[in-house]
């Protein structure tokens, strides 16, 4: 039996490095004609997270790090194509002579209607790799519901407001429905039923309450999210030990890319590492969602195993004693495909 149907995850997701010109540039070698592109410059100067996507169109974007409402910028992401996406000369994604990171996803296009909720969305939705973006206008009523087209129950969603200020809204179904955490934000898993109703995602739709941050009343919101895929993504935890011989979590596949924030026990922000920055081990450059600030090198932080990934700090951003941390993995190769062809370390 096949451990997974995804052979080669860069069809579905891929990080591609660039260097910026500050003229207009074709940026080939995504692999696929992205559906969500997250950009963020590594040096030089500080700069916000730049999030863009197929369903709100070319030049708006979104700040992760910030709670401000979505932008136009045509000099921005100006169009995707069949390999990657073409940018204007706005110095967040395209500083002269800066380097720069993109994280990018397949979904199915500019989305269609979907009325499997109380709230009709636009959903663009891969259900092969378990990733959908999903927009709908708020109607501030608790347990209302919104479809998410992905067959399957979403293990992690970002939502942000659109149409005014608003903080970034994540689930992971490891911490529950219970409450949130911000990807703006530093904070711990924070209890409120306002947020997803205490109601889990099912296989069609996510629940919402009734807090303006996901669903004030006649406000559009957009939400990305992620089902986890055998071989490809796993959404999970782990509890820091406090040692350089961390912590190890199991994924199943080779990462190409890791999330990490600490949920319970511990303050700290959001981390993104991933196999294009580091193409050895120790994985040591990070990126913060939550900041605009430049990619730091903390020497030593994750291994990036055939099989998962293992802290190899005392951080309390990675493994910290008393902490209980959360994770998001997308896969460079799984361990086993249904071609029978095993994942080698690094």
């Amino acid at each position: 039996m096949a451990y997974t149907t995804i052979n080669k995850s860069s069809d579905y997701f891929n990080t591609k490095l660039y260097t910026g010109t500050g003229s207009q540039q074709t940026i080939s070698g995504v692999g696929f004609e992205s559906d969500f592109s997250w950009i963020k410059l590594r040096d030089q100067n500080t700069a916000n997270h730049e999030l863009f996507d197929t369903i709100r169109g070319a030049t708006k974007y979104l700040n992760s790090n910030l709670n401000v409402a979505e932008q136009t910028d045509a000099q921005k992401i100006q169009s995707w194509n069949a390999d990657g996406f073409v940018i204007g000369t706005n110095g967040n994604v395209n500083q002269n002579t800066a380097n720069f990171a993109s994280w990018n996803w397949l979904a199915n296009g500019a989305g269609s209607a979907n009325t499997d909720g109380s709230i009709s969305s636009t959903v663009s939705a891969n259900t092969t790799s378990g990733f959908s973006i999903v927009k709908w206008t708020g109607n501030g009523s608790a347990g209302a519901t919104i479809g998410h087209g992905l067959g399957s129950a979403p293990s992690a969603i970002f939502v942000k407001g659109l149409s005014a200020l608003s903080n970034w809204s994540s689930y992971h179904s490891v911490l529950g429905n219970t409450g949130y955490m911000r990807l703006d934000g530093t904070g711990a898993f924070t209890t409120a039923s306002t947020y997803w109703n205490n109601t889990s995602p099912d296989n069609n739709v996510f629940t919402v309450g009734t807090t303006g941050n996901i669903n004030a009343s006649g406000n559009d919101f957009v939400a990305y999210c992620f089902a986890e895929k055998t071989g490809y993504s796993k959404f999970g935890s782990y509890v820091g030990n406090g040692n350089a011989d961390g912590t190890f979590a199991y994924l199943g596949f080779k990462p190409a890319m890791v999330i990490v924030k600490p949920a319970i026990g511990v303050t700290n922000g959001w981390y993104i590492f991933d196999n294009k920055r580091d193409t050895y081990n120790p994985e040591r450059n990070a990126l913060f969602p939550n900041e605009n600030n430049t990619e730091t090198d903390y020497t030593s932080s994750l291994d990036f195993l055939s099989n998962g990934f293992k802290c190899r700090t005392t951080s309390s951003g990675q493994n910290y004693s008393v902490g209980t941390y959360i994770y998001m993995a997308f896969a460079e190769a799984p361990l086993v495909g249904s071609n029978n062809v095993p994942c080698t370390a690094r």
